[in-house]
């Protein structure tokens, strides 16, 4: 089966109002379980290397998702991602990165009160505004000025059911219009706002502004959690940067 066939479900006007809003929402049924087999078959089948991540020879975190896995690359440009994506961005957005994660008993970590503040670029230039830089898996990161993450958007697709039991992410909504915080404002939030649980089913997403502040914990009952993150964009970088993954 092709991985361009349609989603069940297209996000409504209430859902691009919540991504605008409230910085998130969260789409059911957006692939069916055939895609969501191909992609976990292809993810399996990946080799160690410095990209890849793994715990007893089985990956839980792939960086360069796109360049390692061809059938992720694909599914990212699918009609069921589009029609997620281009309500928020419009028709010129395009993938710009890709990770997979995954919570197991053998890799189950916590993420501290975070926002999303780096972008993956081909190679580093002096560029007013950006950095401080980084090297990830072999690639370029950089922090941008917060204009560019504004601009963005996150689809997590969920290969399996999420909830708090397991790792769930947890959102601070609203937070994302605030610009780049620094750890004081965060704190602020942390003490001041009521997270909210994000509780995913297999085959929905999650549509996510990176600037949200969003956080999560190690499982209670770690199986897997596996997540697909990809982030898209619909303009160019500044000063000649290139996004990573376009």
């Amino acid at each position: 089966m092709s991985l361009r066939k349609l989603s069940k479900q297209m996000p409504v006007q209430s859902d691009i109002e919540s991504v605008l809003e409230n910085g998130y929402c969260i789409v059911p049924d957006v692939i069916d379980d055939s895609t969501i087999s191909r992609l976990i078959d292809a993810i399996a089948k990946v080799e160690t290397s410095p990209e890849v991540r793994t715990r007893q020879n089985k990956a839980f975190a792939i960086r360069k998702l796109l360049d390692v896995v061809s059938t992720a690359r694909e599914f990212a440009s699918s009609d069921s991602i589009r029609r997620l994506v281009e309500p928020v961005l419009g028709s010129e957005a395009r993938v710009v990165r890709g990770v997979f994660f995954d919570k197991t008993p053998e890799a189950n970590w916590k993420i501290i009160w975070h926002q999303d503040t780096t972008i993956a670029v081909k190679e580093k230039r002096g560029v007013a505004g950006y950095g401080p830089w980084s090297i990830k898996a072999g690639v370029f990161n950089v922090q941008p000025p917060a204009s560019v993450l504004e601009r963005m958007l996150a689809v997590r697709i969920h290969l399996d059911d999420t909830d708090e039991s397991n790792g769930a992410l947890r959102v601070m909504p609203g937070s994302h219009k605030n610009g780049t915080m620094e750890q004081e404002e965060i704190d602020r939030w942390k003490q001041g706002a009521t997270p909210v649980v994000c509780s995913v089913k297999r085959g929905w997403a999650m549509l996510m502004k990176p600037l949200m502040l969003h956080a999560s914990s190690s499982s209670i009952n770690p199986s897997h959690r596996r997540v697909l993150h990809l982030e898209y964009a619909s303009f160019q970088l500044d000063g000649g940067l290139e996004w990573y993954g376009s």
